[in-house]
């Protein structure tokens, strides 16, 4: 078979995948759309994440459009995004605590903006991806997680002021 064929062939499986996620979730790019631009609103105000985000974005456009684009790939795997994830996220000054929070307003979002099926397809996906964030930030740190175990960074004890 020539590389073009294969090619091809890749491309047509990729469409079935595709029409077969869309036709048993409804997800499409409007959904995906709504929910990236409902989650970080809520991201945004959150006490916990949106001092992370605060630090670091300041144009959110183009956040907000590889985040579409990422899901789109994570949910439909439309191969649309081509980004990294873990080195962008490596540097963050997150723990599990952080990943509960994250997930905590994903599934919420998801529910409130998705049909349940569709809901249920991103969530599932969404914590599979903090996981894998999580064990990445911790070995980075020079932690090795167990089956089981979570992330968290040490912190100052607390010590009265003079």
């Amino acid at each position: 078979m020539s590389d073009t064929a294969d090619t091809q062939d890749a491309a047509g499986r990729r469409a079935a995948i595709v029409e077969q996620i869309r036709a048993e979730t409804g997800i499409d790019e409007a959904m995906i759309a709504r929910l990236v631009d409902g989650f970080y609103d809520r991201v945004r105000a959150d006490r916990l994440l949106g001092p992370v985000f605060a630090d670091r974005i300041s144009d959110w456009g183009p956040h907000l459009e590889q985040m579409r684009m990422f899901w789109s790939s994570v949910a439909l795997m439309s191969g649309v995004y081509h980004g990294r994830p873990m080195p962008k996220h490596l540097p963050l000054p997150v723990d599990a605590r952080h990943f509960d929070r994250w997930l905590e307003l994903f599934e919420a979002t998801a529910h409130d903006l998705c049909p349940p099926a569709a809901a249920a397809h991103f969530i599932e996906r969404a914590r599979r991806i903090a996981e894998s964030l999580e064990l990445g930030i911790a070995g980075a740190n020079g932690v090795l997680l167990a089956k089981g175990e979570r992330y968290l960074r040490p912190t100052e004890a607390w010590a009265p002021v003079d």
